[in-house]
Parts: structure tokens; sequence; C-alpha cells
């Protein structure tokens, strides 16, 4: 599979991870506190990642040229676009297990390691197949275009987090206490050591967390296997996802028709790299490029003109109000969002 090709120094990639890596830690200590995340300062935080991504993009246009930075753009947006799903699971979850606002930042910050190192894994392992394995190139494209599809025509299903199998082999394993203890992840009863709530609802957003990453990198692969671009444009995308969470979460209910547009990417991205291994070729990157760009904003104006003067979410309690208490019940059970999906999450319960 012919892609871009240039060499990037051991340094640049131990430069640009270990920035990765500060930039983490930063957030880390903005958010020690515990404190509630209103929207502002979600909303500048969120412009701070975004910069640094786009940023990002000009430094490699400095210093590999135009073809290099457009085609980690066109990875960057796809990646941005689609972790706007994994807000809507995330608001699933958090609605599911009741989980206190003041420790919800806390859940995304592990959450988000978690993704970036499956992404990592999965960028290697993917870009090898497809230089090795011509074939492979159908396979992945089939994969996205099914999910595509899948997103697309699925209806208001159901989906019950605590039955995910890898939250079930956890409470199977570990002896798990029902309710929240602060913001700690274990604690100790009767000498014995117990995971909290708050550690089950981490698991369910890791698990979940799983198949956003197969997609999600799958996708990226569609535009280049250039393993360092897909790295960057994965790493840089997924930074600012725990601040547009909490941007977006009194919005979710607007984005009614987004997973239309997250379908019709998916679709492209494997249409595309099916076409990559036929005499037609991959597709040149500034059609990708307005592809994607055109697919989200098209996709997010038909959301917001539809849902004019509806309330952004009146089912649920806004972010900055606390929805349990220490023992882990719900005050009031509002309903999980709709995920971009077309999923709806289940009528909130007492949290297990």
């Amino acid at each position: 599979m012919s892609d871009l090709a240039f060499t990037v120094p051991l340094w640049v990639w131990a430069a640009v991870t270990v920035g990765i890596c500060v930039m983490l830690a930063v957030d880390l200590v903005a958010h020690r506190d515990n404190h509630v995340i209103g929207f502002k300062e979600a909303a500048v935080w969120s412009s701070v990642w975004i910069a640094i991504g786009l940023g990002f993009g000009l430094v490699l246009w400095a210093w590999q040229g135009s073809e290099v930075s457009s085609t980690y753009y066109a990875g960057y947006l796809i990646e941005k676009a689609l972790s706007i799903d994994n807000v809507f699971v995330f608001a699933l979850v958090f609605s599911f297990f009741a989980v206190p606002d003041a420790y919800q930042h806390k859940i995304l910050f592990w959450g988000v390691l978690g993704a970036l190192a499956a992404r990592l894994v999965f960028i290697f392992i993917g870009a090898e197949l497809l230089e090795v394995f011509f074939w492979t190139a159908y396979l992945f494209g089939a994969f996205l275009i099914w999910t595509g599809y899948k997103m697309a025509v699925s209806k208001d299903e159901e989906v019950h987090p605590d039955r995910n199998p890898v939250v079930r082999l956890v409470r199977k394993l570990i002896p798990t206490d029902p309710g929240f203890h602060g913001d700690r992840f274990f604690i100790r009863v009767n000498g014995r050591r117990v995971a909290t709530l708050l550690f089950v609802a981490l698991v369910a957003i890791e698990a979940t967390d799983l198949i956003f990453a197969i997609d999600s990198v799958a996708a990226v692969l569609a535009i280049t296997t250039n393993t360092f671009l897909v790295w960057t444009a994965n790493a840089f995308a997924v930074l600012g996802l725990r601040s547009l969470y909490f941007c977006l979460a009194g919005l979710l209910r607007r984005f009614a028709y987004l997973h239309y547009g997250l379908a019709v990417l998916l679709a492209f991205a494997g249409v595309k790299l099916i076409l990559s291994e036929t005499p037609v070729g991959k597709l040149p990157i500034p059609l990708t490029l307005g592809v994607i760009a055109a697919t989200i904003t098209v996709s997010i104006a038909w959301s917001l003109i539809a849902t004019r003067g509806r309330p952004a979410d009146t089912a649920q309690q806004p972010v900055g109000e606390g929805t349990a208490g220490e023992t882990g019940k719900p005050s009031a059970a509002p309903a999980a969002p709709r995920s971009a999906a077309g999923r709806r999450g289940p009528r909130s319960k007492d949290a297990p």
C-alpha cells in the first residue's frame, strides 16, 4: 500500500510523546481539586487543546510540506468528529452509574490515558497489517462501511453498561463496594482491598472506548498508514476529549442527526481504504479534507436547525449540579442522552 514516506527520527517520536505526557500532566494538575468543571472553563481548555492540535499541523507544514500537513489535518478532523460519539457514551455511563459531577473529570483523565494506549497499539498493528498484507485493506474497509451502516440505521436501542463483558468480569474478579467513596477507586473494608463504584464506571468507560479505538484508528489508516501521522492525529484529537465532554454535556440532544454524518465519514473512509488497493489508488488529500469538512458542517448544521428552540437537555441535570451522593444512589434519575450511534441509554436506576 503506497503512502507518504518520510523519516521521523527517534528523538522526534520521543519529543512528541513526552510533550503529550506533559500536557496530560498539566491537565491533571489543573483539575486536581475535584471541583465541578463548568462550561466556561471547559470551553477555554477545549480551545487550548484544539489550538495545540491545529498548531502541530503548522509545524508539520514547515517541516515536511503541505501534503504531510494536509494529511495530518484530514486525520485530525475525522478523529475530532468521531470523538463526539465518545462524549455521548461518556454521558450514558455517567448517568447510568450516577457518577457525581465532581469526580467525572478524574474518570475521564484515566479514560483518556487508556484511550491513547489502546490507539497506539492498534496503530502499529493496523499499519503493519496493511503494509504486509494488501488484502487487509478490503477487510478494514468493509468493517468501516458496515460500522457506518449500523450507525446510520440503528434505532433507540438500550445500552446497559453493567452488562459489558469486561465490567462483569471485573466484578467477578474484584470485590466491589456498591457506592462512591470520594474520588478513590479502591478502599479497604475489614482489611480487604475493595473497588468502589467509581472504578467500575472507569472500567465501563475504558471497555466501551475499545470499540471507538478500533473504528477511529481504522478510519485514519484509510487516510494514511504513516504511523507518526496516525498517532499524532489520534493523540491530539483525544487530548481534548475531557474538556469536550464538559463543553457538550448540556447540548447533546441538539446533535440529533450528527450520527448520520459520522456514518458517512466511516463509510467514506472504508471506500477510500478499499480503493487504495485498486487501480483507482488513494483519493487526493484535498478531496478527503473537503468531504470530511463538508460532512461535519452539514450534519451539525442540520442538527442545530432541526432542534432549534428545543432545550439542550431537559431530562438531564446540567453539568455543575451533582447527580449522586456518596452512596452512589441517583437523586432523581435522568435518562441518558441519545448517542451518536442512535442509541438511548436506560432510564437511570439505583446504581449497582
